[in-house]
């Protein structure tokens, strides 16, 4: 696997470095080996065949392949040259560090207030109710959404639109001042407008947040990041500049991939 890092002039200071992380589901070996760093202030995304590893390894960021029974994950992950598996780290503040929004909108079955609120809530960080205020609007706004909902704070967040929704879930995994975002396919499940807007707020978020998105979308991939790594057969192939990855690949399984030979 060759890293184009020394070259591309888009990567900035790594938020995340990996070394050889292998992950395990029983007998299966999903990941193989990886080594990757991803940039700060860049949106990363991971692309590849259904099944090739990329959502695992999303998953292995902010661990919430503990989750699950049967997994198991070796090597090395530094989050700001920290090792994320080190004893003492707690993956709940972790996970508040590192937020993520799933593939379809999962608002929690509270109010749009509350839901926002929730995070904040629970890691201790408003003081009284006019700081969580603060928090809820603050977020909403980033995550574009605070003028279509500012006067229905009280409504059910399950009741507005998938695209809203989602956008919903995204001021939720910001409002606990997250470092990093991970994003596990976020507009599979939304209409072509709804993605339009969803991608204009990847593109925006990046300026506070190391976003990574694992897409099935090359034309989304394309269109909203600056990095792209291509995984197949739990392997990471290849990793760089975006433009660099869609026109002139190192590897010539990428080059299938991307022009349709493999998938």
């Amino acid at each position: 696997m060759r890293d184009m890092t020394v070259t591309d002039a888009t990567v900035t200071a790594s938020k995340f470095s990996a070394q050889g992380v292998d992950v395990f589901y029983g007998d299966t070996h999903a990941i193989k080996g990886v080594d990757v760093e991803i940039p700060d202030n860049t949106v990363t995304a991971f692309i590849g065949p259904s099944g090739c590893g990329k959502s695992t390894f999303l998953r292995c960021l902010n661990r919430m392949n503990d989750t699950i029974d049967t997994a198991r994950v070796t090597g090395t992950i530094l989050l700001d040259n920290e090792d994320i598996h080190a004893p003492g780290v707690d993956p709940v503040q972790l996970r508040a560090k590192v937020g993520m929004v799933f593939q379809k909108p999962n608002p929690f079955p509270k109010s749009i207030y509350d839901n926002v609120a929730y995070g904040p809530r629970i890691h201790g960080l408003a003081r009284n109710k006019a700081e969580l205020d603060e928090i809820v609007e603050t977020s909403l706004r980033r995550a574009a959404l605070w003028e279509e909902v500012k006067d229905r704070l009280a409504a059910p967040g399950t009741g507005l639109s998938g695209g809203q929704q989602q956008r919903l879930c995204i001021a939720r995994a910001i409002a606990t001042g997250p470092e990093v975002l991970l994003m596990d396919e976020p507009c599979s499940a939304l209409d072509p407008i709804a993605t339009a807007q969803v991608e204009q707020l990847i593109d925006e978020l990046r300026s506070r947040f190391s976003v990574v998105i694992v897409t099935h979308s090359m034309a989304q991939a394309s269109r909203v990041s600056q990095r792209t790594a291509f995984f197949h057969l739990g392997e990471l192939v290849e990793i760089g500049d975006t433009e660099h990855i869609f026109t002139t690949p190192s590897d010539p399984r990428t080059e299938s991939y991307i022009t349709g030979r493999i998938g």
